[in-house]
């Protein structure tokens, strides 16, 4: 009874687990989007530093509670969006000085004219903003805020000197704060968030002939796996093969035998890793496990991945008897690991030249980037577009690669196009050495089935294509 018990409660323990890592998981996907990410800072760092203010304005009389509009306003644009036209530390802190100062003078030249009347001068209000319109404009500070503050200058009375003094301590305070955020997160939120940045180092390549299509070479593939994992230090490639344990009747009397082919097997699999670690400068180990089946099995492959470590599969591309992807595929792809169906047409031994066409900023995206990057290097500038029907969405369109490329520390070349991204592939494909395309298994069926995915409407594309699936999390 006791046994059973604690079997149950260890049982709960490990799905208790589970539910946490998905969870856990799902939050860091999520925060993975940048709209989201700029939401989720905006909700912290605007209370906290208006609170911090507020805290300085109780402390001090230099800080006034007249600050607090332009200046919550001000914090909001800083952070929602880090890379607009508003959003440098100097301009935030310049614009709103200026504004201040142009309202003093305003009030002062009104004073000297005699004009002033009522509580709050017409005269003053008008011309302070004439005058903050003309010196951001003369300053290349067009800052919405440098208004509220010529105008709130107005109704200060005789402590116009600490509200200016103020205004500049404040938003520089608020300016600095933003500055190290952007620097030291934001601008670096590929390290921290993307896991593929920090992972896909350790890559298994299903090297059975089984697993690919006719005309697929698995050693290609092998060398496009040890590209990626030559990318970083702590990269890895595991060739592995698989060999049929099978009765086998069918050989004659001149063909070797089954143990002789799976020596021949493993020296030819073991002389590639050693080319491999020559070339492309990557360790590489080989593993070879028996089946009893002669097709290859997506278990197998998977489990062998999980006991060596590896968070990605490089495998050939395979398609079913109705040109969708193979059952082995479909198999890799209902998984927690990253997978890259991998598409040669030529045998290339170097992939340099890079496009990567995409819908979004999500998860699969980044990515292909990264992917991408790696095979680029410092040299080459990886293309990174988007294709839309209409023109009117482009603007959405460029924020949207500029929120994604923006991530990474590299050269790229992006691009809008107003064309079908099928035809818009035919027409460049001459120029790259591979595309990377999503796998779209994140999309629903209803939308695969209206419109199917990318890479089964471009089957003769001249470039290597890699169709990229990101694992899930159990």
């Amino acid at each position: 009874m006791l046994e059973t018990l604690r079997a149950r409660l260890a049982a709960l323990a490990r799905r208790l687990r589970r539910l946490e890592r998905r969870e856990l998981d799902a939050v860091l996907r999520w925060l993975e989007r940048t709209r989201n990410l700029l939401h989720l800072s905006v909700l912290v760092f605007v209370p906290l530093l208006i609170g911090a203010v507020t805290w300085l304005s109780n402390a001090t009389a230099i800080v006034s509670f007249l600050l607090f509009p332009p200046l919550a306003s001000g914090t909001y644009t800083l952070f929602a969006d880090p890379e607009g036209r508003y959003s440098d530390p100097w301009t935030f802190v310049g614009g709103m000085t200026v504004g201040a100062l142009c309202g003093w003078v305003a009030l002062a030249v009104v004073g000297e004219l005699g004009l002033h009347s009522g509580t709050v001068s017409a005269a003053g209000a008008a011309l302070g903003i004439f005058f903050t319109g003309a010196c951001t404009w003369a300053l290349d500070l067009e800052e919405p805020t440098a208004f509220s503050t010529a105008l709130l200058v107005l109704v200060t009375g005789n402590a116009r000197l600490a509200y200016v003094l103020g205004l500049v301590v404040s938003s520089a305070f608020v300016a600095a704060t933003f500055v190290v955020w952007r620097d030291r997160f934001y601008e670096q939120r590929a390290r921290y968030l993307y896991r593929t940045t920090s992972g896909d180092d350790h890559v298994l390549v299903p090297m059975s002939e089984g697993c690919a299509a006719s005309g697929v070479d698995p050693e290609t593939v092998a060398r496009f796996a040890a590209e990626l994992a030559g990318a970083h230090e702590a990269g890895k490639v595991v060739l592995f093969e698989t060999v049929y344990q099978g009765d086998d009747d069918s050989s004659s009397p001149a063909e070797p035998d089954g143990d002789e082919r799976t020596t021949e097997t493993v020296d030819a699999v073991e002389r590639l890793a050693e080319e491999l670690e020559s070339r492309y400068d990557v360790p590489c180990e080989v593993i070879v496990a028996g089946d009893d089946r002669r097709e290859p099995s997506a278990r197998l492959v998977l489990q062998t991945a999980r006991e060596q470590n590896c968070d990605l599969i490089v495998t050939p591309y395979a398609e079913d008897d109705r040109g969708g992807l193979s059952p082995f595929i479909r198999g890799l792809f209902d998984s927690e690991i990253d997978v890259i169906a991998f598409r040669a047409s030529d045998g290339r031994e170097r992939w340099r030249q890079v496009l990567v066409p995409v819908r979004g900023a999500g998860d699969t995206a980044r990515a292909m980037v990264d992917f991408a990057l790696r095979l680029a290097g410092r040299t080459q500038p990886v293309g990174v577009c988007t294709c839309i029907k209409r023109e009117s969405r482009r603007r959405r369109a460029e924020n949207t690669l500029a929120n994604l490329v923006d991530a990474f520390d590299g050269r790229f070349d992006t691009h809008v196009v107003t064309e079908p991204v099928a035809r818009y592939l035919s027409r460049v494909d001459s120029q790259y050495d591979v595309v990377f395309l999503g796998s779209s298994t994140d999309r629903s069926a209803a939308s695969r089935f209206v419109s199917p995915p990318t890479f089964e409407k471009v089957s003769d594309l001249e470039a290597d294509v890699a169709i990229v699936h990101r694992g899930r999390r159990r």
